[in-house]
């Protein structure tokens, strides 16, 4: 393990401690991810970006603390040692591979984590999702919130650089126009994670798996387990059926599920492009399409 000058200065203010070797590791396109040995002989993980935006870092250690207190048995996520305008610091994660029994474990936790809640939809500041700003203007209505902080923001970013067609783009607003009719039945906000894909856990080798890199706010608790499916996630029919165990969905969530993947649909779209932009107006349009038919097979037969 060589040494890596800056961030081994950064670690050294940070946790007052000599830095013996730095090594890269795998950790996304948006931060530097090193792995730190102290003097100690501990490890930590470093996540890396130079001229990050004010408050960056301090959002990622603040969503993680906070969903770790959200209870006994919730779920776990890496200890935070310290952070600075350009970099943050957590404990070291030996990684394993995830399994069945660990799906199930996470479950479970994760729905003693939403059922932690929260006080409002949103939270008391703003965030980021990747490298994108975001909103968390508290609001006591998840759709008002869902609509106005979490879709249209980025619905108008992705159409705005050209990677969100008219037609898909129109298909998102037949959506927003009826969400309360898509929506479901209210629940209280949630403690969620907001950017729950499979590569924002840790299969840890202690076989505790950890939640990474958080859009943590009050939110709908259906938007975690939608952004699971969205991207597959090992075992995950397991961990939905441990996470009913603890806490059971309300009827139709697995209609709901395009509702809740358009915010991250669209963030992708105004990032990367892509079939992102066809991915949210198909989501959009599949979730009108079951509810049509739903409407239909809850007809009288006489047509009323």
């Amino acid at each position: 393990m060589a040494r890596q000058t800056s961030i081994a200065h950064h670690v050294e203010e940070l946790l007052d401690t000599a830095v013996v070797a730095t090594n890269p590791v795998a950790g996304g396109d948006i931060c530097v991810a090193t792995r730190v040995r102290l003097g100690d002989g501990r490890s930590v993980f470093v996540k890396a970006r130079p001229s990050a935006p004010s408050g960056f870092f301090e959002a990622e250690a603040r969503g993680l603390e906070w969903l770790a207190s959200a209870g006994e048995g919730a779920a776990a996520t890496p200890a935070v040692l310290g952070f600075d305008r350009e970099c943050l610091v957590l404990e070291w994660l030996e990684s394993g591979r995830p399994s069945a029994e660990s799906a199930e474990r996470l479950g479970h936790a994760l729905a003693l984590t939403h059922r932690g809640g929260a006080p409002t939809f949103g939270a008391p500041t703003d965030g980021f999702i990747g490298p994108l700003p975001q909103s968390n203007q508290e609001t006591d209505s998840w759709t008002e919130f869902y609509v106005r902080l979490r879709v249209e923001p980025y619905l108008r970013m992705a159409f705005n650089r050209g990677r969100l067609e008219a037609d898909e783009a129109n298909a998102v607003c037949a959506v927003l126009d009826r969400i309360e009719k898509y929506a479901g039945p209210p629940e209280p906000p949630a403690r969620i994670h907001g950017d729950l894909w499979s590569g924002n856990i840790v299969w840890a080798l202690d076989g505790e798996p950890r939640l990474v890199d958080p859009a943590a706010h009050g939110g709908h608790r259906e938007t975690d387990l939608a952004m699971l499916a969205l991207f597959g996630t090992p075992h995950l029919d397991r961990l939905i059926a441990a996470y009913e165990e603890v806490f059971p969905l309300a009827d139709g969530w697995r209609e709901r599920v395009q509702l809740h993947q358009l915010h991250p649909l669209l963030t992708h779209a105004a990032l990367f492009g892509g079939g992102y932009g066809s991915r949210a107006g198909h989501a959009a349009r599949l979730l009108m399409a079951a509810y049509d038919e739903r409407a239909r097979d809850t007809c009288e037969p006489n047509g009323t």
